[in-house]
């Protein structure tokens, strides 16, 4: 079910808190998504916004999927400018446009994106391949909503990549990163150097494929609805809060059964 906007969830105010909650609502947020997509940090400083609005009534535990926009990119990458002229057929023009629209959009939810951009566009596996560790043996998020090492980690390479230009290719780049979320530098270097949670990470991108999510980001709620995009951060608090009183409603009814 697509939780966008207004259509499924009615126009109440995002102001409107939520009706008869006893205590905070609680969801499981998954967020399909790849380091390499500018809509992608958008989406998550956006939603971090609304969570922070939300305190006391809704928390989150948010979590990360992988998707790769570009899984054939050679070692090496590619020149930011020539793979979106071949991938879209955009002018360099056009792309400077979008640029800096991205680069505002980034400014309004705190998040930084560089001056000029990305240089190049690379291959994203390795971090995926980090990131699914951090979610199976970092630090989980916590239970009032406070990130845990996966999310942190998630952040670093964002910081890495569209602030810093850094290659997200690099071993050392990522290595920084995982030392930025507080993870393990030597048991980070361990997976690097093997191919540990290869298979993970492709067995979550095909079924997340065959959900027929085909463009990130994509925000799962508890395993049932979708916000599509790197959406204002008055919509994911509109929509969280809708769905609250939904889960509040329901969890009345059947304490009445």
């Amino acid at each position: 079910m697509n939780l966008h906007g207004d259509g499924a969830l009615g126009t109440g105010s995002h102001g409107t808190k939520i009706a008869d909650a006893r205590s905070t609502v609680h969801f499981r947020i998954d967020m399909v998504s790849d380091i390499s997509c500018p809509w992608c940090a958008i989406g998550l400083a956006s939603l971090e916004r609304a969570l922070d609005r939300l305190k006391g009534e809704i928390t989150a535990s948010v979590h990360f999927e992988p998707f790769e926009l570009n899984p054939g990119m050679d070692p090496g990458g590619q020149d930011i400018t020539e793979h979106l002229t071949q991938k879209y057929g955009s002018s360099p023009q056009a792309q400077a446009g979008l640029r800096e629209q991205i680069r505002q959009r980034g400014l309004e939810v705190g998040f930084e994106f560089g001056q000029h951009g990305r240089s190049r566009i690379w291959n994203t596996f390795d971090a995926h391949r980090l990131l699914h560790w951090a979610a199976e043996e970092g630090r989980p998020e916590g239970a009032d909503g406070s990130p845990g090492q996966q999310r942190l980690l998630k952040k670093a390479l964002f910081r890495a990549y569209f602030t810093r230009d850094e290659s997200p290719e690099s071993h050392e780049v990522l290595l920084r990163a995982v030392a930025e979320a507080g993870l393990d530098e030597a048991r980070a270097r361990e997976i690097l150097a093997s191919d540990v949670f290869a298979d993970e990470v492709r067995e979550r991108e095909a079924f997340h494929r065959a959900q027929d999510i085909h463009s990130v980001p994509a925000f799962i709620i508890d395993r049932q609805g979708l916000i599509p995009g790197g959406q204002p951060a008055e919509v994911f608090e509109r929509v969280l809060r809708k769905l609250a009183s939904r889960k509040v409603e329901e969890q009345g009814t059947g304490a009445d059964r």
